[in-house]
C-alpha cells in the first residue's frame, strides 16, 4: 500500500502549509501507520511557528547539556511538528507490530508513518479506548505522569502517590497539561487539588474535572495560604505542579508554597523570567524549583519507571476518565486540512481552546 504522503510544514514564521511527498515503498523490519488523530501542543508549537523556539537561535549541545549560540541552530523549513499521533496499522513487516492494530506514537503532524519498533515509543491502545484518547498517550500524558513521580522522588519515594496522597496540590495552570496533572493527583489520593489559572474557561474545565480552580492572582494566592495552614508560620501547598510557559506562573507557584515546599515544572519558557523574584519567596521560604522534563524520569528511579510504564498510567487514567477528557480537556477537533487556520487564529490570539486534534479519515 502507498500513498501521498501529507506534512504540516513551518517554511518561515507565521505561515503552516500542507506539504505532499510520494510515499517510499516500506521498508523490512518497519510498520506503516496510517494517521487518525494528531494532536497539537500549541504551547511548543507556537514557538516553531512563531520564531520564538530556542533551537531557532542557538545549538543544542547533547553531550554537554549547553546551549551553544556559535554553533549552527534549526533552521526553516521546520518539518517536525507535533508528538501526540493515533494510527491504524495497515501493514507490518515486523513481527512486533500487530497489523490492522490501533497505536499511539510521536511521530509529529504526517498522514502516513512508517514506524521503527526498534527505535520508536509504540504504544498498542486497548479496545474500547476512544481512538481520540490515545493523542496523549505515547508523550504529552507520560510528561504529566513523570511530573507526579518526581514529586514523589522529591518526598523520597518511587510510587505515584508518594508527592500527593494527603497533601495540599496546586496546579499553576490550565492547560492539557495542568489538567492532567491535576486529576493524576486527585486519583492518587491528594486531600485537595486547586488549579490557578487567569481563564475563566480553563477554570471551568478543572472543576468539571473534579478539581477546585481560582484565579491565578495575588488575592487568590493569599486567601489559599490563609486556607491551607500547617502551622504557625507555615502555610500554603505542599508541592504546586507549574504548567504554564510563562514566568509570572512559576512567580505565582512560588508565593502559592508553604517554607521548604517544592516547585515541580512541567512548563517550557522562551523568555527571560525577570518576573520572578528570587529574592522573595523563593529565598525567604527555602523553596525548590524541580524540573521534570520528559528526557529523563527522577534520578534513581530509572530501573522501575521508562516510557512505557508512564505510557500504561496514562491509559489507566483515560481508561477510568475519559469521557470528562473528551467532553472538557479534547475541546476541539478539527479535520487536517484546516490546521494552517488554526494556527494563525491561535498565533494572533482570535481563538482559544485547551487541547485539540486535528482528524483524518481512515484507511
Amino acid at each position: 500500500m502507498s500513498a501521498t504522503v501529507r506534512t504540516l510544514v513551518v517554511p518561515r514564521p507565521g505561515v503552516l502549509e500542507v506539504e505532499e511527498g510520494d510515499e517510499p515503498p516500506l521498508a523490512a523490519g518497519r510498520f506503516r501507520a496510517h494517521t487518525l488523530f494528531t494532536g497539537l501542543s500549541a504551547g511548543t508549537e507556537l514557538t516553531w511557528y512563531r520564531g520564538t523556539n530556542p533551537y531557532l537561535s542557538a545549538g543544542w549541545d547533547a553531550d554537554l547539556g549547553l546551549f551553544d549560540r556559535d554553533r549552527p541552530a534549526q533552521g526553516y523549513p521546520v518539518r517536525r511538528l507535533g508528538y501526540m499521533e493515533v494510527a491504524r496499522v495497515t501493514d507490518s513487516r515486523t513481527p512486533a507490530v500487530t497489523e490492522g492494530g490501533l497505536v499511539a506514537m510521536a511521530y509529529g503532524h504526517t498522514t502516513v508513518h512508517h514506524g521503527d519498533p526498534l527505535a520508536a515509543h509504540v504504544v498498542p491502545l486497548p479496545d474500547g479506548l476512544d481512538p481520540r484518547l490515545g493523542v496523549y498517550v505515547a508523550h504529552l500524558g507520560p510528561i504529566c505522569v513523570n511530573g507526579v513521580l518526581h514529586a514523589a522522588a522529591d518526598a523520597g519515594g518511587g510510587r505515584l502517590a508518594d508527592g500527593v496522597a494527603g497533601r495540599l496540590v496546586a496546579v499553576t495552570g490550565g492547560g492539557p497539561i495542568g489538567l492532567l496533572v491535576g486529576m493524576l493527583a486527585r486519583v492518587h489520593g491528594a486531600a485537595e487539588v486547586v488549579v490557578l489559572d487567569p481563564t475563566e474557561r480553563r477554570r471551568a474545565a478543572a472543576v468539571a474535572l473534579g478539581l477546585q480552580a481560582d484565579e491565578d492572582t495575588p488575592d487568590a494566592v493569599r486567601a489559599l495560604k490563609a486556607r491551607w495552614r500547617h502551622g504557625p508560620a507555615d502555610h500554603g501547598a505542599d508541592v504546586v505542579f507549574q504548567c504554564r510557559g510563562q514566568a509570572a506562573a512559576l512567580a505565582t507557584a512560588l508565593r502559592a508554597l508553604r517554607p521548604q515546599g517544592t516547585v515541580v515544572d512541567l512548563a517550557f519558557y522562551t523568555g527571560g523570567a525577570d518576573v520572578v523574584a528570587f529574592g522573595e519567596e523563593f529565598h525567604h521560604n527555602g523553596l525548590t524549583v524541580r524540573c521534570a522534563q520528559i528526557g529523563r524520569v527522577p534520578r534513581g528511579l530509572a530501573h522501575l519507571w521508562d516510557r512505557r510504564r508512564l505510557s500504561h498510567e496514562t491509559v489507566a487514567l483515560l481508561a477510568d476518565h475519559g469521557a470528562g477528557v473528551l467532553a472538557h480537556l479534547l475541546t476541539d477537533v478539527v479535520p487536517f486540512d484546516e490546521a494552517p487556520g488554526l494556527f494563525a487564529d491561535l498565533s494572533a490570539r482570535r481563538r482559544h481552546l485547551i487541547s485539540a486534534a486535528f482528524a483524518l479519515p481512515p484507511p
